[in-house]
């Protein structure tokens, strides 16, 4: 069972930026359905920015142009740049990887 853990998360001001970090093990980001996610309260999780097989990026139209998803693979670590938010960006943000999830972390932006 793969563990992977999420940190940067926290409390930010609109128009700020935050960076979340995803830890793993292995080269465990190369697998299938590597991706961010994230879920408000009352709402759906949602993908906000994920890898295609070939490698290429696709991100949901919410975040596109602020958001960038990146990873290390020397490093086993996925990363999720956040800029230019705004308070409907306030979630709880997942990692993923094949069928692997973090526990979660929480973004709050504040207007």
């Amino acid at each position: 069972q793969a563990q992977l853990v999420e940190s940067g998360g926290g409390l930010v001001q609109a128009g700020g930026s935050l960076r979340l970090s995803c830890a793993g093990s292995g080269s465990i980001f190369s697998l299938p359905g590597t991706g961010w996610y994230r879920q408000a309260p009352g709402k759906e999780r949602e993908l906000v920015a994920g890898f295609s097989s070939s490698g290429s990026t696709n991100y949901a139209d919410s975040v596109k142009g602020r958001f960038t998803i990146s990873r290390d693979n020397a490093k086993n670590t996925l990363y999720l740049q956040m800029n230019s938010l705004k308070p409907e960006d306030t979630a709880v943000y997942y990692c993923k990887t094949y069928r692997y999830w973090g526990q979660g972390i929480q973004v709050t932006v504040s207007s």
